[in-house]
């Protein structure tokens, strides 16, 4: 049977191979988009669902089986927008899809995201992922965690490494995560865990 699912970020490098991803694993993705954006580089009849990280509608995850939360604020953005997306958008998120009765959240988080205090110049966004990592894990919801190395647009591998074997400064392709993501979302293989990954 064929799973709904919302993605958040679907306009992103990563979140465009996503839904792709999700549609030829037989599955319907479902792009949560801001008005306006171009969602030109989406597939062809893609359904879609407006709404803005920074002020979620309440029903905005209803009728899902599963949400995917694949969305930044980007690397050119403050400190602010940073925690208004990347921390409070996915918290946000993370409380509506558990109030729709959402199955599965499948959050795409970053190496380093596991540190309680972080440090140097990512300290602010890997605090920021923590902080939802965090409420995901307490939410009472089916969850997986993705924290890839530094990502790379180079084509999809089919080889990771996950977990504790994983080389922090090697790099993981875009690709890949997208794969994985799906993978969790669907199949329920990664549930509970909280995973690095890297492309080998």
């Amino acid at each position: 049977m064929s799973m709904n699912i919302l993605v958040a970020g679907a306009t992103g490098k990563t979140g465009q191979h996503l839904v792709k991803d999700i549609l030829e694993l037989g599955h319907i993705p479902t792009a949560l988009v801001r008005e306006g954006s171009d969602t030109s580089d989406l597939p062809d009849g893609l359904n879609l669902r407006h709404g803005d990280l920074t002020e979620l509608h309440t029903d905005v995850c209803d009728g899902m089986d599963a949400v995917v939360f694949a969305a930044g604020s980007g690397g050119s953005t403050g400190p602010e927008m940073t925690d208004r997306v990347d921390r409070d958008g996915a918290k946000r998120l993370v409380d509506l899809a558990r109030k729709s009765g959402v199955s599965r959240f499948v959050m795409l988080s970053s190496i380093g995201a596991d540190q309680t205090d972080p440090e140097g110049k990512l300290a602010h966004y890997l605090k920021a992922k923590h902080d939802a990592d965090e409420h995901l894990k307490a939410s009472g919801l089916t969850y997986v965690i993705l924290r890839p190395v530094a990502l790379s647009d180079e084509p999809r591998s089919d080889r990771v490494v996950l977990g504790e074997d994983v080389d922090k400064s090697a790099e993981a392709s875009r690709a890949d995560v997208a794969h994985l993501l799906a993978e969790a979302a669907i199949t329920g293989r990664f549930d509970g865990m909280a995973l690095d990954m890297q492309s080998a």
